[in-house]
């Protein structure tokens, strides 16, 4: 051991406490040094006892932090907490310190068993992550005192570094731990010096908020006494610098016994997983305790020359991006970090002078190019490795095997992968990411491809999150494959389904992922739901669905023979049922059933393509037996406007109804007699969706809007335009800027049936001065000109006049 005096004066007085912030680097470096001094012969470390036997894995070559310990309750694998890890915390280092010299290692805080099973006490919300609140040096955030105290509860840091005359607590850690580093002639003197702020902090603020930190204390005290019986004092304890007060003082056995009597316990089961950097960022919600891990992972890797080696990085990623960083840009943003500092009374420049250096001199002071940097580099995407080796649950063993088998990586930054279901690794990838997602766990999400649309591609959104090994853990109930739990999941799901449109779901995603085993049970359920179910909206909704999984499954290889049956019954029911139900609707309701015709009129024509050849399903033309329910929506009074206008839009692309029928549909619809609001509905049913290049490209339709709208009643004008402005908004700017053209000047020359013969008012092939001059008197209103006419001013009657 050290014969150093500050050592014989902390060896004299009890076990070494060496007090730290979580993920701190200058923290880890200074325990590093306090350990190589001291030599040990046992390390005490805050984290669950029922953790030790996992300790020699962190030895493993294979093991890369950033990691976390993942704990959860054996018969509810929901309730969990993580305890996380990255190469610059100081309990990370004292784990691997022990592991090379060969010294004893024991985690020593309250077990997880009582830690899963307490309930949340408000005042800690974030501790079921194994941390201790987004915290620093074991306290959580807090406000109330400025900066420092919120609703009782303290952070010990804020509190520090205002009292040093800090604004930002940050900053002044900076400057006086990581800027500083170890203490070089006395390694134990930054632990001294923080035990001694932490004690006064203690005696103002008791236990500042956090009732739970007493039980906790105790049985750390507890473990404390065991090692010192078996050890001596050759007992070092690395923990939170808030409880090195509560460690050091003099407590009863019995009374320690007596707080951790009667805690509630769960059987707990504890592994190692990959955690990310992203995830140690307070802002990430996990209350790590620290804004920028890629920052402090560099301070903690950078031999020397920390700046320069950082804005080097920074100039890097810059490039990668095809921006114009040079060398010279990198000599100048050191030189103008050094220089703030300077200014600002700091030791060396921190990630705030970087910052600034890098947004003036390499951003040209955009903070566009500043948000990629803090992104990847001052957060980052670090995602960390665990050795097979590492205990885990069947089913996440069996993933683990299955993302090797298809060269599937988990990785922290979000990617995008592409498909070809035609090729047997891209088809398996694509079954699992399915079962996955069936089973609760998110790690692809369905995005729409930027190249072909066809069923034989598939794109995914891919991100691997820390938590998703929770939600593979709480899979593992179903089974111990992903195949197997996916099965007993979807046969679960579908026998308590409560809609049609949620077993019809199921049976797609049974289709997608490949679970054959699943599809009878699903299909019996799905074929008695239908049967049992009369309302045409929940037919309706689940028919495209049903479609959908005919054609997954031919793409698939898949026999699909009950589905289509099922499929072609049910389009039947919906043909039966649609005209009656569509029957005095009112505005919301015949919105909702203009959405469910579009979607049949779509799911028909798949599955006519898909049935042709199965004879067996015993059904005839189903396009022709649902355009005459077309043509009955179309032609009914009792039928909503814009249920009518969508069957007359429907019927006339599919060449179905000529344009002079559908100009006389649309003729008496808007004639004088039907009211303006039923006239508009019908306009949004017919030219919504779409329609914008069908008026683009017949101007007799669009002249009957026109004559239409520029005959409403004033009255009656503030009631529709609201439902015209929502139809015309959704077009593209082209096609309103198109629409917008023909409306001012008329078809111009065009010959045919929308020329000027046509008679239809406002297409001429000058602009019609009269409608031109009505429209005047509203604009001086509106501009405030009879106010100036008033005053003496004189202005002439035009478009032009208005415009000076």
């Amino acid at each position: 051991m050290s014969d150093d005096t500050t050592w014989g004066k902390v060896h004299a007085s009890g076990p070494l406490l060496l007090g730290v912030r979580h993920h701190g680097p200058g923290s880890a470096r200074a325990v590093r040094a306090a350990l190589e001094a001291a030599r040990p012969g046992v390390v005490l470390i805050e984290g669950p006892p029922e953790a030790d036997a996992l300790i020699p894995l962190a030895a493993d070559p294979d093991m890369r932090p950033p990691v976390a310990l993942l704990g959860h309750a054996v018969d509810e694998p929901g309730r969990s907490a993580f305890w996380p890890l990255a190469e610059f915390s100081p309990e990370w280092v004292a784990v691997r310190w022990a592991l090379e010299q060969g010294v004893p290692a024991r985690f020593i805080d309250l077990p997880a068993t009582h830690t899963l099973a307490w309930d949340t006490e408000p005042e800690a919300p974030s501790d079921e992550d194994g941390e201790d609140g987004a915290d620093d040096v074991d306290a959580p955030d807090t406000e109330g005192e400025p900066g420092a105290v919120r609703d009782l509860r303290v952070d010990p840091l804020a509190v520090l570094a205002e009292t040093a005359g800090y604004d930002d607590p940050e900053r002044w850690w900076e400057d006086v731990v990581e800027h500083r580093g170890p203490g070089r002639r006395d390694p134990f003197a930054p632990f001294a010096a923080l035990e001694e702020a932490m004690t006064a902090l203690r005696e103002r603020y008791g236990v500042g908020g956090r009732p739970r930190d007493l039980v906790r204390e105790a049985h750390m005290r507890l473990q404390v006494r065991a090692a010192r019986k078996e050890f001596g004092d050759a007992v070092a304890v690395v923990c939170g610098a808030w409880h090195v007060p509560a460690l050091r003082e003099k407590a009863a056995v019995t009374a320690d016994r007596a707080l951790l009597k009667g805690l509630p316990k769960v059987k707990a089961d504890l592994t190692w997983v990959p955690w990310t950097h992203r995830r140690l960022a307070r802002s990430s919600g996990y209350g790590a305790g620290i804004d920028s891990p890629g920052w402090y992972g560099h301070l903690f890797r950078a031999p020397d020359r920390p700046v320069e080696r950082w804005l080097t990085k920074v100039a890097g990623l810059l490039r990668e991006e095809d921006r114009i960083v040079s060398s010279a840009h990198v000599i100048e943003a050191v030189r103008l970090a050094e220089t703030l500092a300077a200014m600002r009374g700091r030791p060396l420049p921190g990630l705030s002078e970087t910052t600034d250096a890098v947004r003036a001199v390499m951003c040209d002071g955009s903070d566009v190019p500043l948000a990629l940097v803090h992104d990847r580099l001052v957060v980052g995407d670090v995602l960390g490795e665990v050795p097979e080796a590492a205990p885990a649950v069947p089913l996440q063993r069996d993933l683990a095997r299955e993302q090797r088998r298809l060269r599937l990586k988990p990785e922290a930054l979000e990617r995008e992968l592409e498909l070809d279901l035609r090729k047997e690794t891209d088809a398996g990838r694509s079954r699992l990411l399915h079962r996955l997602r069936l089973l609760g766990v998110g790690w692809g999400e369905p995005a729409v491809s930027r190249g072909s649309t066809g069923t034989f591609r598939e794109t995914w959104r891919l991100r691997w999150e820390p938590e998703l090994s929770v939600r593979v853990a709480e899979a593992g109930v179903w089974g111990t494959t992903v195949l197997a739990a996916a099965t007993a999941r979807a046969e679960a799901d579908a026998t308590g389904a409560s809609a049609l449109a949620d077993v019809t779901a199921l049976a797609e995603q049974c289709l997608l992922a490949g679970l054959p085993d699943a599809l009878p049970l699903v299909m019996r359920v799905l074929a008695d739901r239908a049967a049992l179910d009369t309302d045409v909206g929940h037919l309706a909704q689940a028919l495209p669905a049903l479609v959908r999984s005919l054609r997954y499954g031919d793409v698939r290889g898949t026999d699909t023979g009950a589905l289509a049956g099922v499929a072609a019954g049910l389009a039947e029911r919906v043909f039966v049922g649609l005209p009656p139900a569509c029957a005095a609707l009112d505005t919301d309701a015949a919105e909702e059933m203009r959405g469910h015709v579009d979607a049949v009129h779509g799911a028909v024509g798949l599955l006519a393509e898909t049935l042709t050849g199965t004879p067996d399903t015993g059904q005839g033309d189903l396009r022709g037996r649902w355009r005459s329910v077309l043509r009955t929506l179309a032609l009914r009074d009792t039928v909503p406007g814009v249920i009518r206008g969508r069957a007359v839009r429907l019927l006339l692309d599919d060449g179905e109804l000529g344009p002079e029928e559908a100009a006389r549909l649309m003729g008496l619809v808007l004639s004088p007699g039907t009211p303006p609001a039923d006239a508009a509905a019908w306009i949004e049913g017919f030219v919504g969706g779409g329609g914008g290049m069908l008026l683009v490209h017949d101007e007799r339709l669009l002249g009957l809007v026109d004559t239409w709208l520029t005959g409403v009643p004033a009255e009656a004008f503030t009631d529709v335009l609201p439902l015209l402005r929502r139809t015309f908004s959704a077009y593209e700017p082209g096609v309103r800027r198109t629409l917008g053209e023909l409306v001012r000047r008329g078809p111009g020359k065009n010959t045919g049936p929308t020329t000027p013969a046509a008679g239809l008012p406002g297409f001429a092939a000058e602009p019609d001065t009269g409608r031109a001059d009505a429209v005047l008197p509203v604009v001086r209103l509106l501009l405030g000109l009879d106010e100036v006419r008033e005053h003496g001013a004189t202005h002439d009657n035009s478009l032009a006049g208005v415009g000076t």
